[in-house]
């Protein structure tokens, strides 16, 4: 995805919902703070996206601009009404969101997770996708792990869950022969 397909996502919902603030917390999050990031972090074709304004927004969106939708099957991409539960995220990171704004998306404001904020909720995850995802963003010098570090330890997770994140961030950062 591109950071103009997001524009249009974030203007169609806003023509959808009449809502005007969306957050973004899947890995399309990225665009918000590298508008132009290396290829392999922009594959997807799902911006993840909700309003705190109403649930009922995310219903809206992912039933008039979600997979499989006119919407989709014209322009290759399309949007996914979540929830704020989709993530787990640390500690203050609404305080950290990056703010998309454009001509192109009217009066209406994208909140993008921050990149240290979207690491950990991809270590959370836990998935092959997003620890690839992981492996990017270390590779292109996008995240600091140790910032990364410092996050999880922020993070409302059980000591099982913590210990399991610790451990995928750890086997992340070793060299690979």
């Amino acid at each position: 995805m591109t950071r103009q397909q997001l524009e249009h996502i974030l203007r169609a919902s806003a023509g959808i919902t009449g809502a005007d603030r969306f957050i973004i917390i899947g890995s399309q999050a990225i665009l918000g703070q590298y508008p132009d990031p290396p290829r392999e972090l922009a594959e997807s074709i799902e911006a993840d996206i909700f309003t705190d304004r109403s649930p009922d927004d995310s219903n809206l969106i992912d039933g008039s601009i979600g997979e499989g939708s006119p919407f989709h099957t014209t322009f290759g991409y399309h949007a996914h009404g979540v929830a704020i539960e989709t993530a787990t995220l640390p500690a203050g990171w609404r305080d950290r969101l990056v703010p998309v704004t454009s001509p192109s998306i009217g009066g209406a404001i994208g909140l993008c997770l921050e990149v240290h904020d979207l690491a950990v909720s991809k270590l959370v995850a836990g998935r092959e996708k997003d620890l690839n995802f992981l492996r990017a963003l270390f590779r292109h010098a996008l995240a600091d792990p140790h910032t990364v570090e410092q996050r999880l330890a922020g993070t409302p997770l059980d000591a099982e869950a913590a210990a399991r994140c610790t451990a995928r961030l750890q086997r992340l950062l070793k060299p690979t022969p």
